[in-house]
């Protein structure tokens, strides 16, 4: 790997003659985002954990040149890998909308760190009630600050509006996670491994629609193919958010399915049962390598920009000027992926 520039260096760099590069468009995704293989390395690119120990003066570095490239002044002797990794770090740090730096729990390389401690640990401690309550509450509160950091600018969220979604997701998580450990007390003990699994479930489906709810009541961003706004639809909102909900139940599905199966039969060996201190951070570890591999296929499931024929929408806009002319639709996946894809930072010029 080249060694990059220090900070002050790059200040100075950046800072000289026009480069003849104003072809290159810094924006424009690297993969075919028509294609799932593409999308998922486009996510695999932004979701790398290592960026997450970026420090700040390569992080503003990054911004640097990703603002110059914008403009058309990368410096001459720039090559495009710098380029390539400048943009790798802001979209990895930087908030698609307003360009700020968004704190590091939150930003989308942290989902396999943050995603494989708390997973784990919810896996682990799933036998008493107050350790079920306890994770179930930080996995929520995780999930809460994902969320805000990478809330829509264009389509604000309200303190309350989030606080209510909070309360509910959270409350939704620990009556599911409560109600079926007392359910399945007499079950096997696999099934229930597998409580944490479907109260995760339940509460994306509860917390997801309640954080897009002004999505839902006022439409998302509809355009036609030559990105000419056309107003909004209810009906675009709601499959978008469908399509969160499912994503973010992909991510989490195999490794809080599969890891409880593999857990239950190594605790059986005569080794595991010798060193019972170290199954909660196997179960992190396993869980790292799921999230590794899941975060991107999950965030990968569905294209940023899809179309929707024109009887297909609702309102207005939904009366069709053609046969079967369709509309493009606008969801960028910092609206609606992350609260999954809370949203990771696609930037490719749907807004």
């Amino acid at each position: 790997m080249n060694t990059f520039p220090n900070f002050t260096v790059c200040s100075l760099w950046l800072n000289n003659m026009e480069a003849d590069l104003s072809g290159f468009n810094i924006d424009a995704p690297r993969w075919d985002q028509c294609t799932f293989l593409g999308r998922v390395k486009h996510f695999f690119n932004i979701t790398d954990p290592r960026t997450v120990f970026a420090s700040e003066q390569e992080l503003d570095w990054a911004k640097a040149v990703v603002e110059k490239s914008r403009m058309g002044l990368v410096p001459p002797g720039t090559q495009m890998e710098q380029l390539l990794y400048a943009k790798k770090l802001y979209d990895s740090a930087f908030h698609p909308d307003t360009g700020e730096k968004m704190n590091v729990i939150g930003r989308m390389s942290f989902q396999v760190p943050g995603g494989m401690l708390i997973t784990g640990f919810m896996l682990q401690f799933y036998r008493t009630m107050p350790a079920v309550i306890f994770w179930q509450w930080v996995n929520q509160s995780f999930n809460a600050l994902v969320n805000y950091t990478n809330r829509n600018a264009a389509s604000p969220t309200s303190v309350r509006q989030m606080a209510l979604s909070y309360f509910t997701a959270t409350t939704t998580a620990v009556a599911t996670a409560v109600g079926m450990n007392m359910w399945t007390k007499r079950a096997p003990p696999l099934v229930g491994r597998w409580v944490p699994f479907a109260a995760v479930a339940a509460a994306n489906c509860v917390n997801i629609p309640m954080m897009r709810q002004q999505e839902l009541i006022q439409g998302i961003c509809v355009k036609d193919r030559n990105q000419n706004e056309l107003g909004h639809s209810q009906r675009a909102a709601a499959v978008g958010i469908a399509q969160v909900v499912i994503s973010r139940i992909t991510m989490a599905a195999p490794g809080m399915i599969l890891l409880p199966v593999i857990m239950e039969r190594l605790e059986r060996l005569h080794l595991m049962k010798k060193v019972k201190v170290m199954h909660a951070p196997l179960q992190v570890l396993l869980c790292g390598c799921f999230l590794l591999f899941m975060v991107p296929v999950a965030c990968g499931l569905f294209p940023q920009e899809w179309s929707l024929s024109a009887p297909c929408l609702q309102g207005p806009i939904g009366t069709p000027c053609g046969p079967a002319f369709p509309w493009q639709l606008c969801i960028p996946v910092s609206t609606f992926l992350f609260a999954i894809r809370s949203e990771s930072q696609a930037r490719w010029g749907i807004e």
